[in-house]
């Protein structure tokens, strides 16, 4: 029998989770390799992503060379990238915050979603697009060292940096599984003959995450540092640095503040490191400058009258000087990020299956927008007003362009192209995540402030971290390190609290919807062993049966998501979350 992989889901669609992902046999003599038809969707980076795996080989011709495994790695990264795992990057980490509601035309499963009624039938309770992307990757730290004894030009440093690749690659589609349902399956063996049993029992959260964090942690200083000068694939494709800000991460998860700073400051040293290197080659034209001690790509780069500059770097063009890790995509290829252009519109639909809540967008000009000074230029990229109707504009325009005003009155006019293909790269890590990640952690680390007052320790850490939000909240309103700043230390450092709610507001307004703020949420929770704060912050999107959401997200068990119904019927020793065991007295 064989077991074909296929991108292009119609094979696939039969599988589910780790036991259809994994378990579906193959013969000693057949050995099917993952075909690539999303290979595409990365063929801007560069030939390593342009080798393609042939369909069907038999196992003893197939792993005898570098290019081989070269094609498997490859198609790790198209998994990855496929329409139903950026999807559920979007529902899984956004979609149940205070960042979306209801769109113009959406579907049952998110329109369940977005009420609280998550059933274990809902579509997007399904995890085996990750648990396929993990079996090839469990494929290649397999099959790569036997092909390294094989080929000579495979070289030792090669395979290290290989698996190195695969090993990360692996534990970020864990991380979001654990994330999303706090304890899943941990499987670290492909499915290469009938004799695996990959009908496991779930990990618990914390046991898993010291696990992945472990397995990143053994192959960190083998990841690749650089694909090359100015190569698209050091965005692309998993560098030392895309190692650094996950483990980043997944150390803030964990509550080790220690290890989010020193891993955060390597990331933020590098970009300084290549900053500097840019201004000494040629600092005529850059478009980065400084924010405090942090280069960030400028709103408005100097001498120009407008902005919008910085959206177009990160979002229009992709790969930017600020990207750490993304996937990518290019234009008038066959394949496309269709999960952008279904969920939040395109050229064709403006009108996304998901919106925005009135309550992020209205009142700016006025200045009574709670998330929104005027100045600043996140709103007029990521948003728009239509009708009754907030659009999701992130990721779909291919570029603006407006005048920041300071001043009252109207907003500005701003000048877009919505992208006529869908083409936009879906970023994972980017420089400001890491800063914020940092200040997050410094704060933690600063703890509450004692009724004697602030100590100097904590003065220290609380000014580390407003400096890693001033930085990103001055870019984004346009201002210029020598402008009298408006977001003052004073007014947030004489508290835990209102350092921490400085902190989550800026991770809302930079990274809103990138598929963060939901698990923001989560984490805030997790840490405080108490939802309210997070119950505070959804519910005014919530029009009616707000006494009922309370109700359903008090528990610490709703904030995981539960196991599908294929799932549970695949694997018997899962245990459904409890929060989803319950009949509710009451429909929402």
């Amino acid at each position: 029998m064989k077991n074909i992989y296929n991108d292009n889901n119609s094979t696939c669609q039969h599988y589910n989770g780790i036991f259809h992902a994994c378990k579906a046999s193959l013969s000693k003599l057949i050995f099917v390799v993952c075909v690539i038809v999303q290979c595409f969707a990365l063929t801007s980076c560069s030939d390593f992503l342009t080798i393609t795996p042939q369909n069907e080989i038999v196992l003893e011709n197939f792993w005898t060379e570098e290019d081989d495994v070269n094609s498997v790695v490859t198609s790790c990264y198209a998994q990855l990238a496929n329409s139903d795992c950026i999807s559920r990057m979007i529902v899984w980490g956004e979609l149940r915050s205070d960042n979306m509601t209801n769109g113009a035309s959406t579907n049952i499963a998110i329109r369940d979603i977005l009420k609280e009624n998550i059933l274990e039938t809902n579509t997007y309770t399904t995890w085996e697009c990750f648990y396929q992307c993990i079996n090839r990757c469990n494929t290649v730290i397999y099959y790569a060292p036997e092909v390294q004894k094989k080929d000579p030009n495979f070289t030792p440093s090669e395979l290290e940096a290989t698996i190195a690749e695969a090993t990360i690659l692996r534990s970020l589609c864990y991380f979001y599984l654990l994330r999303t349902f706090r304890d899943v399956p941990y499987i670290t063996e492909p499915s290469i003959d009938d004799t695996k049993d990959f009908v496991v029992a779930a990990t618990p959260f914390e046991t898993l995450l010291n696990t992945i964090i472990n397995d990143v942690e053994s192959v960190k200083d083998k990841a690749v540092r650089s694909y090359g000068e100015n190569s698209i694939e050091n965005t692309c494709r998993i560098t030392r640095w895309a190692a650094y800000a996950l483990l980043a991460d997944m150390y803030l998860w964990k509550g080790d503040y220690n290890q989010v700073i020193n891993y955060c400051d390597l990331v933020i040293n590098e970009k300084i490191r290549q900053y500097e290197e840019m201004r000494e080659k040629d600092p005529t034209g850059m478009t980065v400058e400084l924010y405090g001690q942090f280069p960030l790509i400028s709103e408005s780069p100097s001498g120009s009258i407008n902005a919008g500059n910085t959206y177009n770097e990160l979002f229009g063009t992709g790969n930017s000087f600020e990207s750490i890790f993304e996937l990518s995509f290019e234009r008038d290829k066959s394949g496309s990020n269709s999960s952008v252009s279904n969920m939040y519109g395109s050229a064709s639909n403006p009108n996304g299956t998901i919106s925005a809540p009135v309550f992020l967008y209205e009142e700016v000009s006025s200045g009574q927008n709670k998330y929104f000074r005027k100045t600043d230029c996140r709103y007029l990229e990521n948003l728009e007003e239509s009708s009754s109707k907030i659009l999701i504009k992130k990721y779909v325009n291919q570029n603006v362009s407006f005048k920041s005003s300071t001043t009252t009155g109207a907003l500005p006019t701003v000048t877009k192209e919505t992208r006529s293909n869908s083409d936009a790269n879906w970023i994972i890590y980017r420089l400001s995540d890491v800063m914020l990640m940092k200040a997050e952690a410094e704060v933690e680390l600063a703890g509450n402030v004692a009724e004697e007052g602030i100590s100097e320790e904590q003065t220290a850490l609380y000014r580390k971290a407003f400096a890693c939000v001033s930085a990103i909240w001055k870019r984004a309103n346009n201002k210029r390190t020598a402008t009298v700043d408006t977001l003052v230390f004073s007014d947030y450092s004489t508290s835990k609290l209102t350092m921490e709610d400085l902190v989550l507001g800026e991770r809302q307004r930079e990274f809103m919807f990138e598929g963060k703020r939901w698990y923001d949420l989560v984490r805030l929770s997790l840490r405080e062993k108490d939802n309210a704060r997070m119950i505070e912050a959804v519910i005014p999107k919530f029009e009616e049966n707000g006494a009922a959401i309370r109700i359903r997200l008090a528990a610490q068990d709703a904030l995981f998501w539960p196991y599908s119904e294929q799932e549970l019927k695949s694997n018997k020793l899962l245990k459904q979350n409890e929060a989803y065991n319950k009949k509710d007295d009451f429909e929402i």
